[in-house]
């Protein structure tokens, strides 16, 4: 059995993470089981919500463990296996974590899923077909549940999430706005994601200016958000809001070091009977069917080309990891373990 490289979580952060958390390791990787396969990790997926689990805080999901691999999305190659429903070579989608190997019970739900990569490329199953991809299908025709002509904005709207979004939004005839970090990310918004206008919140850096600058880009409202951030953007979007407008609410990056994240004038909530609602995109497994094979559909017909941020090497991944906190990367951040 080959000798397994990992990363475990070594301390939790005080305020912002460092790479002084983590610590790379080598273990032994164990003899099959009966039922077991042996994964070759091929890609590592690097999301926001590892900054959540890094704490030792009440969140929607247990904390990450001191000393153990920290989770993560994989996609790799079956090379050996002792369960009849997987052979060698299958191409596998798990949550392997961070690490070159994992063995895998094939019998458990949910642990891994063989995938096609004849036509959609493998690492899009940790993107845009994968669960970023359905975490902005789920939020945008479960909770905005647009419809066409609405105007509909997105933050963090150049990652992995925020590009899924806007194909499939626009797929359903809305006109959709981003808000992203810097003029580059708004231009290949604009200009390959098919977003009809982007804001550079580094040029917006207030609730004042980027309320304006929603305005101007979003002359008839808000009708649909989708959050990633929070803080003053959050708030400057409740400003342009229409009534009966819908929050998607899934990300609050801007408060995964630990600081509160205040909410400046809650009553516009009432004010224009607003529904705003959080979610965990893992708790709807029965829509990841049907979100799966739209957004496949998509990616084949070229409606959907959302780009990669790839380091190379397990050991990168504390440094990637610590980028994707703030906002380096361009689309879906991963790690290239083969």
């Amino acid at each position: 059995m080959p000798r397994n490289q990992q990363i475990v979580l070594e301390q939790r952060p005080q305020g912002a993470a460092t790479v002084d958390n983590f610590r790379l390791v080598t273990s032994d990787t164990p003899p099959l089981a009966e039922g077991q396969v042996l994964v070759r990790h091929h890609y590592l997926s690097l999301d926001p919500y590892m900054r959540g689990r890094m704490n030792d805080s009440k969140s929607y999901a247990a904390s990450q463990p001191l000393g153990e691999v920290m989770m993560g999305g994989t996609v790799g190659e079956v090379i050996e296996s002792r369960h009849p429903q997987y052979a060698v070579g299958d191409k596998v989608v798990g949550m392997g974590g961070w690490q070159e190997y994992s063995v895998v019970d094939g019998g458990a739900p949910g642990l891994l899923r063989k995938v096609d990569a004849s036509q959609v490329p493998l690492s899009y199953y940790l993107g845009a077909v994968g669960m970023p991809g359905v975490t902005a299908w789920y939020g945008l025709t479960q909770i905005i549940e647009p419809q066409p002509g609405q105007t509909l904005t997105v933050s963090a709207a150049t990652g992995a999430v925020g590009s899924a979004f806007a194909a499939l939004a626009k797929a359903r005839g809305c006109r959709v706005v981003g808000i992203a970090g810097g003029p580059l990310k708004c231009a290949y918004a604009v200009d390959e994601l098919g977003f009809d206008a982007c804001i550079d919140h580094r040029a917006h850096g207030d609730l004042k200016a980027m309320s304006q600058a929603l305005k101007a880009a979003c002359p008839h409202g808000i009708d649909g958000h989708f959050e990633n951030v929070g803080g003053y953007l959050l708030d400057a979007v409740l400003l342009r809001a229409n009534a009966f407008a819908r929050v998607a609410l899934c990300g609050m990056i801007a408060g995964y070091d630990g600081q509160p994240l205040p909410l400046l004038n809650p009553a516009l909530l009432l004010i224009n009977r607003m529904r705003v609602q959080g979610f965990i995109v893992s708790e709807h497994m029965q829509f990841w069917p049907q979100a799966l094979q739209e957004l496949a559909g998509l990616v084949v017909a070229g409606r959907l080309r959302p780009r990669e941020t790839v380091a190379q090497g397990l050991a990168s991944a504390p440094e990637a990891f610590l980028g994707l906190l703030q906002g380096k990367n361009v689309g879906k951040q991963l790690v290239k373990l083969v």
